[in-house]
């Protein structure tokens, strides 16, 4: 993976997205590092004004790396402070088009006997073109856009790839890891349907019998709202799928374990909130 260096990523945005119509329905501990997928970038935003047409025609997004970016040999990162586990801050992973940028980190604590343990790191990677979608929400603050389900629906529903890496941080037993994942995905999902049942039962055999050791990369990746990918590696990571989840029911309701109105990760959802209105500002 290359580093960063200084990129220059022009998006444009047509004037009818400039206005857009809002939906309104969808589906802890502050962990943002920093401004534009954190700390090693900082984001400029410039529109160009046509005196002909009296409107705006495009809006470009900059991503430049900045000083104070750390490195993995040649490769940009960022740390989530409470585990301490380092997410780089571009991806290529497979099945994606493009490479996807880290938007915020955060990590899951599950609470045995009033102590809580830490079981994993997460970081949301997405691709940069989603960002042009999201001009109804610039100027937000983070607490507005945090709590705008709307948003996180119009970012599941773009159809363009978003990725959640998940890095364990503890030794789990691979059914362990997958009831609790159930546990989260099976309520939000009322009227299960034979195609769904079978998406659970291929997501299901993943785990099953698997062990999943500290430092085990997992990737959850939407290429777009009808279907995910599902990658392993305790080695690095992985040079292919495990296998393709096709169900947008299940596809859905695990977008909405993370970013819906209860995330299992707190953390997570805040970070990315903080990364969104650096950005959208």
């Amino acid at each position: 993976m290359g580093g960063l260096g200084s990129i220059s990523i022009p998006m444009c945005i047509p004037s009818q997205l400039l206005n857009p119509n809002r939906r309104n329905n969808f589906l802890g501990k502050l962990s943002h590092p920093c401004l534009l997928f954190h700390k090693s970038h900082s984001l400029s935003l410039s529109s160009h004004f046509s005196p002909q047409n009296n409107k705006v025609t495009e809006t470009h997004f900059t991503l430049k790396a900045s000083a104070s970016s750390s490195s993995v040999g040649a490769a940009d990162y960022t740390e989530e402070p409470a585990t301490k586990v380092k997410f780089q801050t571009s991806l290529s992973l497979p099945g994606c088009s493009s490479s996807l940028s880290l938007l915020g980190t955060g990590y899951r604590e599950k609470v045995f006997a009033i102590i809580g343990v830490k079981v994993y790191a997460a970081g949301l990677y997405v691709n940069q073109s989603i960002l042009s979608k999201l001009y109804a929400w610039k100027g937000w603050l983070a607490s507005q856009i945090q709590d705008d389900l709307s948003l996180f629906k119009s970012i599941f529903e773009v159809p363009l790839e978003k990725s959640l890496q998940i890095v364990l941080v503890r030794d789990v037993d691979g059914k362990t890891f997958w009831d609790a994942l159930d546990e989260a995905i099976s309520p939000r999902i009322k009227a299960p349907t034979p195609v769904d049942q079978s998406a659970l039962s291929t997501f299901r055999s993943i785990f099953q019998g698997r062990p999943l050791n500290k430092g085990t990369f997992i990737f959850l990746t939407w290429p777009d709202p009808s279907k995910m990918l599902v990658a392993v590696s305790s080695d690095g990571m992985p040079a292919s799928t495990d296998a393709t989840i096709e169900s947008a029911n299940v596809a859905s309701a695990l977008f909405d374990v993370f970013f819906g109105d209860a995330p299992v990760s707190p953390s997570l959802k805040t970070s990315v909130a903080n990364g969104l209105a650096s950005i959208l500002k």
